[in-house]
């Protein structure tokens, strides 16, 4: 376990936990927490023996946004220097090549909110909620992910009002991918992190690389990159392995449950 004075790694097998710590300070974001928030992510993206990553935070918020506090007495060198820590650190979460699951108990508000999109997807409690008022604090920010996951029009809402989004508009507007009970929310999110890490890693690692690639380019070459994760796994894993298990153990009985579950058809 890494710990600082804002921030908390652990290690859970093959799982990583990357834990907000300043629940004093509703883990506001600031200079420090920057900085270690990009180191861990950099140190577990070169970790070859950590397959998933978990985002979460302690205390009864996500976060609360930049730590303003901390500007006080700052020049435009010295906020603009800040910003730059900031991304580096949304960045950083982004790039760490493994699946990233942000778990969002509490208010996410402003930065909170950048934290949690860089990761793969967000699995938020029935508690949680989502806000990006910088424009009416004076300032700019979040005006790139969000309108990437929600769309422009309801990313323009959110920033000139700066309303606050529950969770079942947030799941509805495909910000949030689950909401889970508070009680249960760190065993689910840690048990899905393990089915993640327990498949093929290759497998897993092209699928997010198809899938970020591929949204940003159009259906021919969105095709033509899956194509090239496909060769990439024919060349480097034992494919006819995983054929030949399909029909039999565990693959055939999840097979079976998929036909089974009405939810699947």
């Amino acid at each position: 376990m890494n710990h600082t004075d804002t921030l908390i790694v652990e290690r859970l097998g093959a799982v990583a936990e990357i834990i907000l710590n300043r629940p004093d300070q509703r883990n506001a974001l600031n200079a420090a927490m920057c900085d270690a928030l990009r180191a861990a992510a950099v140190a577990l993206r070169a970790d070859d023996t950590i397959r998933c990553v978990i985002v979460r935070a302690n205390g009864p918020v996500f976060c609360a946004g930049a730590d303003l506090k901390e500007r006080k007495g700052m020049d435009i060198d010295d906020v603009r220097a800040r910003r730059l820590k900031a991304f580096a650190a949304y960045d950083a979460l982004e790039q760490i090549g493994k699946p990233c699951i942000a778990l969002v108990e509490g208010a996410a508000v402003g930065s909170g909110g950048e934290i949690a999109m860089a990761c793969d997807f967000i699995v938020a409690t029935e508690n949680a909620s989502f806000r990006t008022p910088e424009a009416l604090w004076g300032t700019v920010g979040a005006t790139q992910r969000l309108p990437r996951v929600v769309g422009k029009r309801l990313a323009k809402d959110m920033a000139y009002t700066g309303r606050t989004l529950g969770v079942q508009e947030a799941q509805q507007a495909g910000l949030v991918s689950r909401i889970v009970a508070a009680e249960d929310a760190v065993s689910l999110v840690r048990q899905m992190a393990r089915d993640i890490a327990d498949a093929p890693p290759l497998a897993m690692r092209l699928t997010r690389d198809c899938i970020d690639r591929g949204v940003e380019t159009d259906p021919a070459g969105a095709l033509a990159i899956e194509m090239l994760a496909i060769d990439t796994l024919l060349q480097n894993s034992d494919w006819k392995q995983s054929i030949a298990s399909f029909g039999a153990g565990d693959h055939k009985d999840s097979v079976k449950n998929i036909v089974k579950d009405p939810s699947h058809a």
